[in-house]
């Protein structure tokens, strides 16, 4: 394949990434803050991010499947990403508070809604952008090409947010008892989510896939965990299996970070959104110059680095006070551009390198492989991990509808620092594995 992409390949990378991630976003980081808002109760957030990740999971195991039997791609990224659009701009109306809403103001039946509608739209979102966008990212890349594009890639949740974090400063980041808009701000997201879906599908390159029908439709669902795949992918799987230790290390504060930015060290407003907005765009740059040389380099080289940085992060945020103005918001960014940086050059390594030895002819069979790795388990363990932490190292306090609330505490970032060094213990096995067959391979080359 030529290493060249092309205009067309690189803008439909970008738009339907960046756009993609938008959502992500909203669902990832506010929706949590939605909830909570709704409910007044964490609690929720916890079996929200479950019950997504597990939708996703299942969603992309079986639509990547569909996708790889019938050779498309590009049919499910167009439609997916429309009705993906259509689900966002549905949340609107479940907020108990609004004028028009449809849960009749029950607090409860708010919570679960939002949880359902999760779901809903995860399973649009998961289709279009985890099982056919991933796989066709995968199609027209090399591994000449590839550090080079998941690192672009892996900067696209960051930049994201940051714009999700400006628009909800105008809208839902507001100052105490100023009116939060939550229904402009989903009219916006879903509004954007739907457009793209429609542009996609004149932009979206052709489908390169070949069809593979040459097995029953469960069959290629399971065929990413037969014991014989597995034993012919070795550096694969062990590349997954790294990928998920550090995203449970993710997980464990991701949910509630800016819960935690916002209700416990007390950052808000224009205070809130230019720290964020400082530590994602540098961190985001940063990880485009590693990206720009990660080929040289080598991915290898960069792993536990970046990992260990990321580690340092979490601890640094560990240490900062609250309610010390100043010199609270000037922690947060400098514990958030290391933490963040660590985070995201780590994605970029490790994506690129499960890209690299995922099988070219079975790309859309991996991808539910890789969510269980890493979306699944991380997301169902993390959180866990998170509420754990809440129930037994924070202050709790009864909220306006007389429920005990645990609140988010720093505990969360020392905990997720450990975890990601814990990760560097199968990326040292993924090394010596891959080293050691690329040794057999040329020996047998030098054997012929």
């Amino acid at each position: 394949m030529n290493n060249k992409l092309g205009l067309r390949k690189w803008l439909s990378f970008i738009l339907a990434g960046f756009v993609g991630q938008l959502a992500w976003a909203i669902e990832n980081n506010y929706f949590n803050v939605y909830v909570y808002d709704c409910t007044k109760n964490y609690d929720f957030i916890t079996w929200m991010v479950i019950a997504s990740a597990a939708t996703a999971t299942i969603t992309t195991l079986l639509m990547g499947a569909v996708s790889d039997r019938l050779g498309k791609r590009k049919v499910f990224i167009s439609f997916g990403y429309i009705i993906w659009g259509l689900s966002i701009l549905l949340f609107a109306f479940l907020n108990p508070s609004s004028s028009f809403n449809i849960v009749a103001n029950n607090i409860f039946l708010a919570g679960t809604m939002i949880v359902i509608m999760d779901c809903v739209m995860t399973f649009f979102g998961s289709t279009a952008n985890d099982a056919a966008f991933n796989a066709m990212v995968t199609d027209n890349t090399n591994d000449n090409n590839r550090a080079k594009v998941e690192s672009v890639l892996s900067i696209l949740p960051l930049i994201a947010l940051i714009a999700v974090i400006l628009v909800a400063g105008f809208f839902v980041d507001v100052p105490t008892g100023q009116e939060k808009r939550w229904d402009i701000f989903f009219y916006i997201f879903g509004g954007i989510t739907l457009v793209v879906g429609i542009v996609s599908i004149f932009l979206t390159p052709k489908d390169l896939a070949v069809p593979n029908k040459t097995e029953n439709y469960w069959s290629n669902v399971i065929y990413g965990f037969r014991p014989k795949v597995i034993k012919s992918n070795p550096v694969l799987y062990i590349t997954l299996i790294a990928f998920m230790v550090f995203n449970i290390g993710l997980q464990v504060f991701m949910p509630y970070f800016i819960l935690y930015v916002q209700r416990v060290l007390h950052i808000e407003g224009d205070a809130f959104t230019i720290s964020l907005g400082v530590v994602l765009l540098t961190a985001s740059l940063i990880t485009v110059v590693f990206g720009i040389f990660m080929d040289r380099i080598g991915k290898n080289k960069i792993m536990i680095p970046a990992l260990a940085v990321g580690a340092i992060g979490g601890a640094v945020i560990f240490f900062i006070p609250a309610n010390q103005g100043m010199g609270t918001q000037i922690g947060l960014i400098i514990g958030g551009i290391i933490l963040m940086t660590g985070y995201l050059v780590s994605t970029a390594a490790l994506g690129a390198k499960v890209r690299d030895y995922t099988p070219e002819k079975e790309v859309g069979l991996f991808q539910g492989v890789r969510m269980i790795f890493v979306v699944l388990i991380p997301m169902i363990i993390g959180p866990l991990i998170g509420r754990g932490l809440c129930l037994i190292g924070g202050e709790p306090y009864q909220n306006e509808f007389d429920q005990w609330v645990y609140p988010p505490n720093k505990w969360l970032f020392l905990v997720t620092g450990i975890i990601f060094l814990l990760a560097a213990i199968p990326v040292i096995f993924m090394i010596r594995k891959e080293r050691k067959a690329k040794a057999e391979a040329n020996n047998e080359t030098t054997a012929e």
